[in-house]
C-alpha cells in the first residue's frame, strides 16, 4: 500500500506513514472541530507536489471556502485556482442522489487516472437526501467507488450529539470508508480543547490513542506530542523562523511557511514548542 503525505503536521506517523493512496478517508466532527481546515490542508499538500485538486462542495459555495482559506493564511490557493490545478465543483442546493448518479460518472470519465486529491465537504447532505438506509449505503458506496478511480478521497461528515460515533449519520460512512478520523471539540471552557482519534485505517498500524491538536493560523492543524507535555514557548514564531533556516527543504515550501508565520504571536502557538513544530514540518516534507 503506497502512502501519501497528509499535509497535517504530526498526522502521518499516526497513520503508519500517511494516507493510503486511492483510498477514502472520512473525517467526522461537530461544527467548529476543524474538518474543513483538515480537508483544505490535505488538498493543498497535494497541490504543493504538483497534484491536481478537486473540491466538491455540498454545502458552502466556492467563494466562502476560498475566503476561509485566505483568512487562514493560505492565499496561495488563489494561485492554484488561476493555474487551474484546483477545481471547485459546487453541488450545493442540488438534489444529491441525481448529482451522484447522473453527474458524477461524467466527472470520473474526464478525470479517471489523474491521481488527483478529491475533497467532498461535507458528506452529510448526501445522507439527508434520503431516509432509506439501503439507499444511503448504495449512494455512499457508489460515490466512494467512483471517486477512488480519480485519486485519493477525503470526505467530511458533520457529527451531531455529544461525540458518540454510534449515531445513525456516521454508521454507513464509517463502515464503507478505508480510514476514519474523529475530531473531538470541547468548547465548554474558556480554553477549548481538541482531540484527534483515528478510529480505523485499513492495512495500517495506526495509533489507537487520542491526540491533542491545535489550529494555528498559517499552519492549520498541528498535532501535539504523544506525551502531551505542555511547555510554554517564548517568541515562538521568530524561533521557528530561525529554525527553518537550518533545514533543507524546497524553496516554495520554505517561502510558504515563512509567510505563514507573519503576524503570529506566542498566543497562537499556546503549548506548542518551535522545535516540535519544526520536526513535524520536516517530517511532512522529508524526501519530497
Amino acid at each position: 500500500m503506497r502512502k501519501i503525505r497528509s499535509g497535517i503536521y504530526g498526522l502521518n506517523p499516526l497513520l503508519d506513514g500517511g494516507v493510503n493512496e486511492n483510498s477514502t478517508t472520512v473525517v467526522i466532527g461537530r461544527s467548529g472541530a476543524g474538518k474543513t481546515t483538515l480537508a483544505t490542508q490535505f488538498i493543498r499538500r497535494g497541490l504543493q507536489d504538483g497534484q491536481e485538486g478537486v473540491f466538491v462542495s455540498l454545502d458552502e459555495n466556492k467563494e466562502q471556502i476560498i475566503r476561509e482559506a485566505v483568512e487562514m493564511g493560505w492565499s496561495d490557493i488563489l494561485d492554484y485556482l488561476d493555474n487551474e490545478l484546483l477545481v471547485f465543483i459546487d453541488a450545493s442546493g442540488r438534489e444529491f442522489s441525481n448529482f451522484i448518479r447522473k453527474e458524477l460518472p461524467a466527472f470520473v470519465a474526464d478525470w479517471k487516472g489523474s491521481n488527483a486529491r478529491i475533497v467532498v465537504d461535507p458528506l452529510t447532505p448526501v445522507l439527508w437526501s434520503t431516509k432509506d438506509l439501503y439507499e444511503q449505503r448504495d449512494l455512499i458506496g457508489y460515490m466512494f467507488k467512483q471517486t477512488r478511480k480519480v485519486g485519493t478521497v477525503l470526505c467530511t461528515l458533520e457529527e451531531h450529539g455529544p461525540g458518540d460515533l454510534a449515531g445513525p449519520e456516521t454508521v454507513i460512512p464509517m463502515y464503507l470508508a478505508d480510514c476514519v478520523v474523529h475530531l473531538k471539540f470541547n468548547s465548554d471552557h474558556a480554553n477549548p480543547s481538541r482531540l484527534l482519534n483515528i478510529v480505523k485505517c485499513r492495512n495500517s498500524r495506526h495509533s489507537p490513542s487520542a491526540h491533542a491538536f491545535q489550529i494555528v493560523r498559517g499552519l492549520g492543524i498541528v498535532i501535539e506530542g504523544v506525551d502531551g507535555r505542555k511547555v510554554a514557548s517564548a517568541k515562538a514564531p521568530s524561533q521557528l523562523r530561525q529554525l527553518l533556516l537550518t533545514r533543507a527543504m524546497p524553496k516554495n515550501v520554505r517561502d510558504a511557511l515563512e509567510k505563514s508565520l507573519d503576524g503570529l504571536t506566542d498566543e497562537d502557538f499556546r503549548s506548542l514548542k518551535p522545535e516540535q513544530v519544526l520536526e513535524l514540518i520536516i517530517q511532512e516534507y522529508q524526501g519530497a
